[in-house]
């Protein structure tokens, strides 16, 4: 398991990522920056970046090109533009983002700290209505729930 660990992790040292305040100088100069959020559509609905774009993780591949269920133009016809990947801590986003790189994304970036680091930089968010989102609601849904059989053991 080590060595297959090793191997995502050297395969995604070559994926661009993007600070919070790095990202909202991005959007004042590049506003046409497409945003996809790669979360599943229930986390999408409670929160999420405004303007951004929900394509989860697992479809992502058939989304961003033509002739499929899942195809989403904004994203087939984005490879040469600036793409900005975000999930909720900056996981999903990296492979993601590689993914995209591997298909022919040539300006992908991955947001480092994902939507957690967004709210941290206290970055407005909004909900399935567009309205925006209490910050007091977003630390709370960012903040870890673990059950107990999900810690490790001692």
């Amino acid at each position: 398991m080590n060595r297959f660990i090793g191997q995502i992790k050297h395969l995604l040292a070559n994926v661009p990522e993007i600070m919070p305040w790095d990202l909202v100088e991005r959007l004042q100069q590049r506003p046409e920056t497409l945003i996809i959020d790669v979360r599943e559509p229930d986390e999408y609905a409670r929160m999420r970046m405004q303007h951004s774009l929900n394509i989860p993780r697992g479809i992502l591949e058939s989304a961003c090109e033509w002739d499929y269920e899942e195809t989403e133009p904004r994203l087939v016809q984005a490879r040469d533009q600036d793409v900005v990947i975000v999930c909720r801590s900056g996981q999903r986003s990296l492979i993601a983002a590689w993914s995209l790189q591997v298909l022919g994304f040539s300006n992908v970036y991955s947001l480092k700290t994902g939507l957690r680091g967004w709210n941290d930089y206290e970055q407005p968010m909004v909900d399935a209505n567009d309205n925006l989102v209490d910050m007091d609601e977003a630390d709370d849904f960012f903040t870890a729930k673990l059950r107990e059989e999900q810690r490790r053991p001692n």
